[in-house]
């Protein structure tokens, strides 16, 4: 088979040996856990529940407000011992739901599995999305019921779902793709009906065989089929991932329906079938765990809320050495200062590793591996002059708000030329500026 691909990106090391034979294990419930209202893209969900009150395992205790936000749920039954803001793994303070586990994990629910989930209209599928709090669980956290529910005057031709999981030293998506590929597949089926799409079309690297040989034999009873793509970064990416495929680009400032696609990655379609078939809301999710600061890698299921400390602590702690922790991948996670952050719906991984020397900031000496290596075809060196002599402008011009902060300018600059923060930066001002005159 024709392995697929896009333009440019790197190969870093893969460094998938530390979890990717170990099968996902359940971390036991922590005493306390300690739920953001705030863990998924837009505004913050309005709390349900106030200090002293019981909830239960599942019980909705916050409430999406507005169409960009996602309804938050409890992963424990027990006490409500706060609502105040509490670190987040985002590194802001956000209002969160402190509760005491009574180690009963009472449902709040007694609600039996659907008999046929592909029965239900395609609003129904989107409300009990909603309800269930699904968000994309591949980092983005971008509400799912938003996703499938494409404007009527852009038709949705194909799902398309993400297997290639090409950050290195994760392998979460790898494990469900091994462990549950009915569950994804049937996720995948019920965002299809739910969007009106033909097709499915699931993505995986080249780096997972067994992965892709059991979704081929799987895929015999769905409407789709599974593409082998080459292995390398950023190809999970939404718009590579879509380019690489299809062979489509989605326009500047645009979004996947307007070249006819939904994406969704594997741990995000076993949610959606969890939650239309068991109504099961989102309240745990796999990560990795791993590292060489790690004592014992491992996939594991938490529930979220759970503290970092709790993770690392099954995971046999931290080697001595250990001194750069990070929520996510190595090239896009965000650097961690405390262990008692919780896991929130977009942790996809903890990381841990011992810190190379720091390393001096050089003159760009024009060499042009960033423009070679850039999967979005733009010049992160001009961009990030343009930012930092504030010639906005200029920036938005030559396309800074198509960075999609995927890091391989700085992984392959030679000068350690801080590329990516200078477009975190211009895009923050620039989006600044417009809500400003918008307003």
């Amino acid at each position: 088979m024709k392995v697929k691909t896009f333009a440019h990106g790197i190969h870093p090391p893969e460094l998938k040996d530390f979890t990717a034979e170990k099968a996902i294990e359940s971390l036991p419930p922590p005493e306390k856990v300690m739920i953001p209202l705030l863990q998924h893209f837009g505004k913050p969900a309005k709390p349900l529940v106030q200090k002293g009150d019981q909830v239960h395992l599942g019980q909705k205790i916050g409430e999406r407000q507005t169409l960009f936000s996602a309804s938050v749920h409890s992963s424990v039954s027990g006490k409500v011992i706060s609502v105040d803001n509490y670190n987040h793994p985002g590194g802001n303070p956000i209002p969160a739901v402190s509760i005491t586990n009574d180690g009963q994990d009472l449902p709040f629910s007694d609600k039996e599995e659907t008999k046929n989930p592909f029965s239900f209209s395609p609003e129904e599928i989107r409300q009990k999305v909603k309800e269930a709090g699904v968000v994309g669980l591949g980092g983005a956290a971008f509400p799912t019921a938003v996703k499938l529910s494409p404007p009527k005057d852009k038709p949705i031709e194909t799902i398309i779902i993400n297997g290639c999981e090409c950050e290195p030293l994760l392998t979460s998506d790898y494990r469900l793709m091994l462990e549950a590929p009915e569950d994804i597949l049937k996720g995948a089926e019920l965002a299809r009906i739910a969007t009106g799409a033909k097709r499915i079309i699931v993505g995986i690297e080249d780096n997972k065989k067994k992965a892709f040989e059991i979704f081929q034999d799987k895929i015999q009873n769905f409407a789709g089929e599974v593409a082998l793509l080459k292995t390398k970064y950023p190809q999970g990416a939404e718009k590579n991932l879509i380019y690489a495929l299809l062979r489509r680009e989605v326009p500047t400032g645009g979004l996947p329906f307007d070249v006819g696609v939904v994406v969704q990655n594997v741990g995000t379609a076993k949610a959606i079938w969890e939650a239309v078939s068991k109504g099961k809301p989102l309240y745990e999710r796999v990560i990795s765990v791993s590292g060489q600061g790690i004592m014992e890698p491992k996939n594991l299921l938490v529930r979220i809320g759970t503290p970092f400390k709790n993770v690392v602590e099954f995971c046999g702690g931290l080697k001595e050495d250990a001194d750069i922790l990070v929520m996510g991948g190595p090239m896009m996670g965000i650097v961690q200062w405390s262990l008692d952050v919780p896991v929130v719906k977009g942790t996809s991984g903890i990381l841990a590793w011992a810190a190379p020397r720091p390393s001096l900031e050089y003159p760009c000496i024009r060499c042009g591996r960033c423009v070679e290596n850039c999967p979005m075809t733009l010049v992160p060196t001009q961009l990030a002059r343009y930012v930092k002599f504030d010639d906005l402008t200029a920036a938005e011009k030559w396309g800074v708000l198509d960075c999609v902060e995927c890091g391989c300018c700085q992984y392959i600059c030679p000068s350690k030329i801080p590329l990516v923060h200078w477009m975190r930066v211009g895009k923050n001002r620039i989006i600044t500026l417009k809500q400003k005159k918008s307003a």
